[in-house]
C-alpha cells in the first residue's frame, strides 16, 4: 500500500492552510474548527512550513508568547520533511517514528497534493490488515481440510 491509496481513501482530503503572516490565535481557531492537529503554511502558492499543536506548546506557550500577537512564521516548523504519493506506507510510518512527527505533507514533482497524519497511516494499516485476515479466513473456510 502506498501513500496515494491513503490520500484516496481519506474522508477529509482537504488541505487546510494559513500564511506565515497569520496569527497563532487565528491558526489555532482554524485547527479547532476543523478538528485537526496541524495546518500547512503556504505563502504565494508555495509550501513554506507546517504549524502544529506541538509548535504552539514548545515555541509559543513555553516561551511566554501571546497567541494573539505572535505570527505563524515565528513558531512554525520550516524544515519540512515530505513524502511522495508513490512511497510505501511503511516508509511514511518509519519517517514519522524516527523523526517524532505526526504529519507529513505529500509532494509530487514540487506540487503539494495532500497531507497525511499518523492517524491516517494507522487507520490504513488496520484496514489493510482486516482485509487480509478476511481473505485468509475465506480461503481457509473454503478449504476441504
Amino acid at each position: 500500500m502506498n501513500i496515494k491509496n491513503v490520500l484516496r481513501d481519506k474522508t477529509r482530503n482537504a488541505i487546510f492552510s494559513v500564511t506565515s503572516e497569520t496569527t497563532v490565535f487565528e491558526a489555532l481557531q482554524q485547527m479547532a474548527e476543523k478538528n485537526i492537529g496541524a495546518v500547512l503554511v503556504i505563502d504565494e502558492g508555495q509550501l513554506s512550513g507546517i504549524f502544529s499543536e506541538r509548535d504552539y506548546a514548545r515555541k509559543g506557550i513555553l516561551q511566554g508568547r501571546s497567541s494573539q500577537s505572535t505570527l505563524i512564521k515565528d513558531v512554525m516548523t520550516s524544515k519540512l520533511i515530505t513524502v511522495s504519493s508513490e512511497q510505501k506506507l511503511e516508509e511514511a510510518m518509519l519517517i514519522m517514528s524516527e523523526k517524532h512527527i505526526r504529519h507529513l505533507p505529500v509532494v509530487d514533482e514540487g506540487e503539494l497534493i495532500g497531507i497525511i497524519s499518523i492517524n491516517d497511516v494507522v487507520s490504513s494499516i488496520i484496514k489493510d490488515q482486516k482485509a487480509r485476515i478476511q481473505s485468509l479466513e475465506s480461503y481457509i473456510s473454503g478449504s476441504p481440510y
